[in-house]
């Protein structure tokens, strides 16, 4: 069982030599491998769960010498991330046998996804910080292939070049991480760092090995402003945009949920991710709402959503993050995998009439109604007994509810519709809390529960609290005011995402191959 975690990323790399060093004709059987392959890894998977169901957390044997090799944990984070990961690039490797069907580098392409695999899996499995780097490196360097499928567009190669840098950055950090980590705690053990961090024997400069993980994960997960590689991710087949969520986009989550024992120890930089990761969150999901095409629309949500994640994050929500992880994974990946059918069918739609659009009056009742399911639900579940920033993100949620809310709340709305509405928001109000106590209880022998915040925890939650209820108030009044100038300047800001990008495909750009 200790050994069986590090056999899924052999498997998948020996599926992806064979691609990528013997040519592979047309519909060939050999294409199908990847996915047979994915198939065991995803037992293996099973497997892995139910042991750990039924012997707790494993940390297996190290494969090496002198601390330096490969070794695997076998816990909750783990369990999960491999789960995702290989049921996500199962489904993405069987639709790209068929979608990239007749080009010229079948083949390639799906040895260099299968490899990329074999670095993810390889990272989710990591006991040992050599472990952990090589996945790390590996992941940015088989997307970087998969980005350049098609080397002849300019935007792919602008793609790279972005990309190529925040992968620099988040391996130059993760690198300066581990050396300090070794150098600090005396052992480059993961679960043996995480387990002296929160027994209170970590160094005196664990802010600096704080501070180099969050950068690095910010880096990986194309948070705002390093962004750019990801918006323009479309410039390579569609399955490339749809296995980003197989634990490559996410991997810097897991990074951070990964230390979370060491964050921990350092709530100075926690607190900066989480105004990080809400200002990502914030801005990214403001540009998406703008952008006329499907996929960069659900690129900008990514980068949203993982901005969101690290909030969870920042706010010491670890378990949450998790489950945050899993369910954006399976969510996105299917719709960049339907986006084209979906474009197909919202076209075809034939509004019966005009737009019900509600009032301030509207809004403010949907805001009040949403804070009593909510207050009512958690009560009755016991669940407003929970740390302050559990309660706090639950806040946050009471603000998506209450733009649903609204919208069947409005005067022109069917009274069919305002019940149908008034439903669905209190189901996901009970979803909320039913899905926090259960990746809470799953996670409680793994990851640390959120201490009592301090001056700084309470500023950062008031802030989150505020930015996105301001938010949420703006969208939800948004036809209210759209007529006015103002918000048609906006519009255009927002279209051009904030031209956060025009400054890198700046800097990018002076490192391009110049013509002539």
């Amino acid at each position: 069982m200790s050994f069986l975690p590090l056999l899924a990323p052999a498997l998948m790399a020996l599926v992806a030599a064979d691609l990528l060093l013997r040519p592979v004709p047309r519909a060939h059987f050999r294409l199908k491998m990847p996915e047979w392959a994915m198939l065991a890894v995803l037992a293996s998977g099973v497997v892995s769960a139910v042991g750990l169901a039924l012997g707790g957390p494993l940390a297996g044997p190290l494969l090496g010498l002198g601390g330096v090799g490969f070794a695997a944990i076998t816990d909750i984070v783990s369990v999960a991330m491999t789960l995702t990961v290989s049921f996500v690039g199962w489904v993405v490797l069987r639709f790209s046998r068929t979608a990239v069907d007749g080009e010229a580098r079948h083949g390639a392409f799906m040895g260099w996804m299968s490899l990329t695999l074999a670095f993810v899996l390889l990272l989710m499995s990591a006991g040992t910080l050599v472990q952990l780097v090589i996945g790390w490196i590996g992941i940015s360097l088989g997307l970087q292939r998969l980005l350049l499928f098609y080397p002849e567009r300019e935007g792919a190669r602008r793609a790279v070049r972005k990309q190529a840098i925040s992968g620099l950055g988040g391996a130059v950090a993760l690198i300066g991480a581990s050396i300090a980590m070794v150098v600090g705690f005396g052992t480059a053990d993961i679960a043996e760092i995480n387990a002296m961090a929160r027994a209170g024997q970590a160094p005196e400069a664990v802010w600096v090995v704080a501070a180099l993980i969050a950068i690095a994960a910010v880096f990986k997960s194309a948070l705002l402003p390093v962004h750019g590689w990801l918006t323009e991710v479309m410039e390579a087949p569609t399955p490339v945009s749809a296995f980003l969520h197989a634990g490559v986009v996410s991997a810097g989550g897991f990074l951070l949920i990964r230390f979370a024992d060491v964050l921990m120890a350092a709530p100075g930089v926690l607190a900066v991710l989480a105004l990080v990761g809400g200002f990502s969150a914030l801005a990214g999901a403001a540009v998406a709402l703008t952008q006329p095409a499907a996929k960069t629309a659900l690129a900008w949500s990514t980068a949203a959503q993982m901005g969101f994640m690290v909030l969870q994050i920042g706010l010491a929500l670890f378990p949450l993050a998790l489950l945050h992880i899993v369910a954006h994974a399976l969510y996105k990946a299917h719709a960049f995998l339907g986006a084209g059918n979906a474009v197909t069918a919202v076209a075809a739609i034939r509004r019966p009439g005009p737009v019900a659009v509600p009032g301030l009056g509207a809004v403010a009742r949907a805001f009040g109604l949403a804070l009593g399911i909510f207050l009512v639900i958690g009560f009755a579940a016991g669940m407003m007994e929970k740390a302050p920033q559990a309660v706090a993100l639950g806040a946050i949620l009471v603000f998506g509810v209450a733009y649903l809310l609204a919208q069947g709340l409005a005067d022109a709305a069917p009274k069919a519709l305002t019940w149908r509405v008034g439903a669905m928001a209190a189901l996901a109000t009970l979803g909320y809390f039913g899905f926090q106590a259960g990746a809470e209880a799953l996670a409680a022998p793994t990851l640390p529960a959120p201490p009592a915040p301090d001056g700084l925890g309470w500023a950062v939650m008031v802030l989150s609290v505020v930015g996105f209820g301001v938010a949420a108030i703006a969208q939800a009044t948004f036809p209210l005011w759209v007529g006015h100038p103002a918000a048609a300047g906006l519009r255009v800001h927002l279209m051009n995402g904030l031209y956060l990008n025009a400054l890198t495909d700046r800097i990018t750009g002076r490192w391009a191959p110049q013509k002539g």
